[in-house]
């Protein structure tokens, strides 16, 4: 999605990838000649940089005719600037304008606006809207994952589940989406099934810390206290002084967490 940036989840324990910066859409619809190519990747990096600078540039640029465009530009610079609902609707406006045409730039237009909403603190409309970018691009097991977060946001544990499997079908080797099912077995009121996942995780990558975390939290749960402990202790030797390492910490005093914030490592953005 555009902008992959901070996405809390109430609701999980398992850490994953932080959301990142936008970038411009590629294949670029916003961009049909080279003038327009320059000055959306300019504007597309100042909204990035400067997002309070370069919102009157890119309305300026939208009143000129700069269109999709310019108009792309506007909603990256209102999300930077902290201004996440009328990104979301600005993002929402550009898809519905565009009719019928190109399904998939509107599914990611619609996924970028549903982590709008997300930074929003509305998940009822991120996935709403994660739901309406689905029906156009069934296909894209990252939009899984994004509903799912913001259905485990909700406590809709069955739909976060279903929708973290879906994604896990399409993108079998991620296994930051498999620690985050395994969290969701756990808050659903199943451990086993919690460490069955998380010991998948573990097979592959023993030292995954948010795997062992997830692990240990469900044998916890499961009253498996000096096995859990097990996790918790390696988990402080593995990433020593982070958040990861205070839950640890939290697990050894017996404590198994509620509503824990959790967000996904930091990457490059997509599309």
């Amino acid at each position: 999605m555009l902008f992959r940036t901070i996405l809390l989840l109430v609701a999980l324990a398992a850490p994953l990838p932080v959301l990142a910066q936008p970038k411009e859409l590629s294949p670029n619809p916003f961009a049909p000649t080279p003038n327009h190519l320059r000055r959306y990747t300019e504007c597309m990096k100042l909204a990035r940089e400067e997002p309070l600078k370069a919102l009157p540039a890119a309305e300026k640029w939208m009143a000129e005719g700069g269109e999709l465009g310019a108009r792309h530009c506007v909603a990256i610079a209102m999300f930077e600037a902290g201004r996440y609902v009328p990104a979301a609707r600005q993002l929402e406006a550009m898809e519905r304008d565009m009719g019928n045409e190109r399904p998939g730039l509107r599914a990611e237009l619609l996924a970028q606006a549903g982590q709008a909403w997300t930074e929003a603190n509305q998940p009822e409309e991120a996935a709403r809207v994660q739901s309406k970018a689905l029906g156009l691009k069934a296909d894209d097991p990252d939009l899984w994952v994004d509903r799912g977060l913001s259905y485990a946001t909700l406590r809709q544990w069955p739909r976060a589940i279903s929708d973290f499997e879906r994604s896990l079908q399409l993108k079998a080797g991620n296994v930051e989406t498999r620690v985050l099912l395994a969290a969701a077995w756990r808050n659903a009121g199943d451990p086993t099934r919690a460490a069955a996942e998380a010991e998948r995780v573990l097979r592959r990558s023993p030292d995954h810390s948010g795997a062992l975390l997830e692990h240990g939290f469900a044998l916890l749960a499961r009253g498996e206290r000096n096995a859990a402990n097990d996790d918790f202790n390696r988990v402080l030797k593995l990433v020593p002084g982070t958040d990861e390492a205070r839950r640890a910490e939290a697990g050894l005093r017996g404590e198994l967490p509620t509503a824990p914030a959790a967000s996904r490592p930091e990457t490059a953005p997509k599309r």
